[in-house]
């Protein structure tokens, strides 16, 4: 008995493991998406091996916590303790869900339903804080399955390829009690019609997939209309820490000459620079107020005549009220910006203010609520002093008269474009019509690069970030264009392709190889007319899943607590 409890705690920690690893490979940079359909099997059999719920608890969070700390290696150059604190609450989930899985198999719900409900629930719930890693994500590459996202999201995705892991599970846990007669699932009848009905609704669920997948790319050329050029120019600016960055002087006239190329050898009707590459305040407010001999002004006086040679020009920027107190200038509100220069136009911007900023990055939480947690999350930052900026409100939708018609977009910065609710939200107006063309994602990246001698090596985030955004071109059925300083700078089709190569530019051919170079491309985009019912109704899935994994996990503490 002993030696049995001893393997039990074994079989637990090793498979635990190899679910770890297999999450871990099934993303990019790895790409080995088959194995996602079977990545959470050993999960499954390490939540059940075991009768010790503290000893399942205390191994999924030890695993977990590894799991996270190595896929989020790349936050380690910007705030080691912030890294270190973040992994502590999302390997949370992994307890989290393996304890609902006991409680479920002990109520004898089918492991192909609870499964997918617990871990999109889990998904929905870290995402509120941090949309990295969700099993859809692996699939980016899989044009024909991800076309449901346009009904459920991203997480219809991770719904399909956990009903598919949970069916899996029933038929092992299955065969391996009906040759016992008897166990988790009762008794040989009720085992075999388990594993028929899991095998069947898990055929059918994934053929409808496909089956609507298929239909969706098929119709598109009925749905297409041609776009303007656009042009992307990709800074290559490296962060190494929150002092040592290039002058800004030097990152302006460097983006401003690759802007000039682009627009002289492919003549393109916008040209876009990534976030923050203007550093400098271009609000109206602040403008007004200093010399004409203030690098911003200069900024700004150059940005208007590069405009002015006929080129619409989005730009990453900074934003706030200003206004004078003494004998300074003080910043009321301060906005992480996209400002658009029209050509002859010497007015008023459109500029659009980030809304969703990212936590310890952008702001630190609770410093009216919890003072004294907010100082100690103060040292969890890259910076000495408060660099909290402004969260904007309104979600902007950027005009572009060109000729005989009007083109409009909506602009995601930074992570905005992990978001699903932000990009339906710029999708649709009230009246549930498509009031943008296509999408912009503008970031920057250089956080999270490295230098190799002379050159610039990218870390797994890079490319994670890019497939984050195919999700949001497919829930909306619109085109988007990714404009990042270090990579990866590429345009996205309304079906979530990767568009390789382009009509013009400097910059690598294959997307994924824009990584460590400055350079600029441009192509034209395609428009879809399509409206989606995620852009209608948003994340029901999502919502319905974390509303029943709380009341699992609700239900799962109070059974244990009962049997204490």
């Amino acid at each position: 008995m002993e030696q049995q409890a001893k393997l039990k705690k074994l079989l637990t920690a090793v498979y635990f493991l190899a679910s770890a690893v297999l999450q871990t490979v099934i993303g990019a940079p790895f790409n080995l998406s088959f194995f996602a359909w079977v990545a959470f099997v050993p999960f499954v059999m390490a939540s059940l091996v075991n009768e010790k719920n503290l000893l399942v608890i205390v191994v999924s969070y030890i695993v977990g916590l590894l799991y996270w700390l190595g896929n989020l290696y790349w936050l380690v150059p910007i705030t080691i303790p912030g890294w270190f604190v973040v992994c502590l609450y999302l390997a949370v989930y992994w307890p989290i869900i393996a304890m609902c899985l006991r409680y479920c198999v002990q109520k004898r719900i089918p492991l192909w339903l609870s499964l997918p409900i617990l871990v999109v629930g889990a998904e929905a719930a870290w995402g509120w804080l941090f949309s990295w890693r969700f099993l859809a994500h692996s699939q980016y590459r899989n044009i024909p399955l991800i076309q449901i996202a346009d009904i459920f999201g991203a997480a219809g995705v991770s719904f399909i390829i956990a009903i598919v892991n949970g069916a899996i599970c029933e038929t092992i846990l299955s065969l391996k009690n009906t040759r016992r007669r008897q166990g988790y699932g009762g008794q040989a009848k009720t085992q075999r019609i388990n594993i028929i009905s899991g095998i069947v609704i898990t055929i059918l669920t994934a053929a409808a997939t496909l089956f609507y997948g298929r239909y969706r790319i098929e119709q598109t050329a009925e749905f297409i209309e041609a776009g303007p050029k656009i042009g992307v120019v990709q800074s290559n600016v490296v962060i190494e820490s929150a002092t040592e960055v290039e002058p800004a002087e030097t990152t302006f006239l460097n983006m401003l000459a690759e802007s000039r190329k682009c627009l002289l050898e492919s003549r393109p009707a916008l040209i876009i620079w990534p976030e923050t590459m203007v550093e400098a305040i271009l609000d109206e407010s602040y403008l007004k107020l200093i010399t004409e001999d203030c690098t911003t002004k200069i900024f700004h006086k150059a940005l208007m005549r590069h405009a002015n040679e006929g080129v619409y020009l989005l730009v990453g920027a900074f934003a706030g009220d200003a206004e004078i107190a003494g004998d300074q200038i003080e910043m009321k509100t301060n906005y992480n910006s996209a400002f658009l220069y029209e050509p002859n136009n010497i007015g008023t911007r459109q500029h659009y203010n980030k809304i969703h900023l990212v936590p310890f990055g952008e702001y630190i939480p609770l410093k009216n609520q919890l003072p004294f947690i907010y100082n100690y999350l103060m040292t969890l930052t890259p910076y000495t002093y408060d660099y909290t900026l402004d969260a904007g409100t309104e979600y902007t939708i950027f005009k572009m008269p060109l000729q005989d018609k009007i083109y409009r977009f909506g602009v995601m910065i930074c992570f905005e474009d992990t978001i699903g609710q932000l990009g339906r939200k710029l999708t649709l107006n009230k009246n549930g019509n498509k009031r943008a063309d296509w999408l912009v994602n503008i970031t920057n990246d250089g956080w999270f690069v490295k230098k190799g001698g002379k050159k610039i090596k990218a870390t797994s985030e890079l490319s994670q970030h890019m497939a984050i955004c195919v999700f949001r071109a497919v829930e909306n059925r619109l085109s988007i264009i990714r404009c990042a300083n270090t990579g990866i700078s590429c345009l996205i089709d309304s079906l979530g392709n990767i568009k390789d190569n382009f009509s013009a530019g400097t910059l690598g051919k294959k997307a994924i190889q824009r990584t460590g170079q400055q350079g600029w491309f441009a192509d034209n985009i395609s428009i879809d007319k399509r409206v989606t019912a995620f852009s209608k109704y948003g994340q029901i899935l999502d919502i319905g899943c974390a509303i029943c994994l709380i009341l699992t996990a609700v239900m799962s503490i109070y059974k244990v607590r009962g049997k204490k």
